[in-house]
């Protein structure tokens, strides 16, 4: 199934149920005064957040998500039943925004249910006119109806590093190496349609897909994909030792740049990849040119399992100082 990271979805709250005219009837009495209850609260709408990348391709089809309406008042003074709240499961890390509305909510937090929209009040039944001047009214209110109207949802992961470059710079073969992701993996550009997760020590890690020049503005597959590196906490720029150390890094260091000016303050590393393609002395060559860009500089080898031991241990350690989190 498709990755979805965006999705425009109407959403409804119920209207509220019609109070009612409605006459008491007691024994010896024909009648013995109002009796018409209020209708019941039209459902609110809910959205909550999921460990579950995939959710928003559930609403692929949808055209509306309503909440239940309210039940109309009954005899006896008998409310009508509140109708069922909706509850809409987002992705961790959506945001959904009603710009017609003005109202926009980020889902930062897992599990806890936020209020979008109000269901409609219940209207009056006769009995709440009852007064000493009208001991016999007729007069009832029908439900409002609920608010309701068009949200985005946009996608944004949350992980604690991403791992950006140039198209086969070796990132997902990374991935799968230090998690037990198992993102597709080949040689040619764009293997990686979609951002891939994975989990190291308790730490998450985002495959994010290949940027080329000019993918902040609209060139490529990355572009589409830029916005979820920007709540990592890390990047890990990984460059393939078969490429031109200096000239990938500022390829995609403009691109970051370009997006958002925020992701060059992030914190970040540099991994050298693919180190099995070279030998030693260019290795030793190419981490002197990876070094005059003043960044850490780490290199990882997924063929090697003491090379890919090293840099697990290594990278694990930066991101317990940079989130205050023990390994798991």
């Amino acid at each position: 199934m498709a990755f979805i990271d965006e999705l425009k979805l109407y959403l409804k709250a119920g209207r509220g149920g019609n109070g009612v005219v409605r006459w008491r009837h007691e024994k010896g009495r024909d009648l013995a005064g109002p009796g018409g209850g209020d209708g019941g609260r039209g459902g609110d709408v809910y959205v909550k957040a999921v460990r579950d990348l995939g959710v928003l391709a559930r609403y692929r089809h949808v055209t509306e998500i309503a909440a239940g309406d309210g039940k109309d008042g009954m005899r006896d003074s008998m409310h009508g039943g509140s109708g069922k709240d909706a509850m809409v499961d987002l992705p961790l890390g959506s945001i959904i925004e009603s710009k017609e509305m003005g109202r926009k909510v980020e889902l930062l937090s897992e599990g806890e249910p936020v209020l979008v929209l109000h269901g409609g009040r219940g209207g009056f039944g006769n009995e709440h006119f009852k007064s000493s001047k009208n001991t016999t009214p007729r007069e009832f209110t029908k439900g409002a109806v609920g608010e309701s109207g068009y949200f985005n949802i946009e996608l944004r992961l949350i992980a604690d590093a991403g791992l950006v470059g140039l198209p086969n710079a070796g990132k997902s073969s990374l991935l799968n190496s230090l998690t037990r992701a198992k993102a597709k993996v080949a040689s040619y550009q764009f293997t990686t349609l979609e951002p891939n997760l994975g989990e190291m020590y308790g730490f998450i890690l985002a495959d994010i897909p290949g940027l080329i020049e000019g993918a902040a503005t609209g060139k490529g597959l990355g572009h589409k994909f830029l916005r979820h590196i920007e709540r990592t906490k890390l990047l890990l720029h990984c460059i393939s030792l078969e490429e031109d150390i200096t000239e990938s890094y500022k390829t995609v260091r403009r691109e970051l740049n370009t997006y958002n000016k925020a992701l060059g303050e992030r914190a970040e590393i540099i991994v050298l990849t693919k180190s099995d393609s070279v030998d030693e002395k260019t290795l030793k060559r190419k981490l002197r040119e990876a070094k005059e860009l003043e960044r850490t500089v780490l290199s990882a080898s997924v063929l090697d399992d003491k090379s890919l031991k090293e840099f697990k241990e290594k990278l694990a350690g930066h991101l317990q100082a940079l989130t205050g989190r023990d390994r798991i």
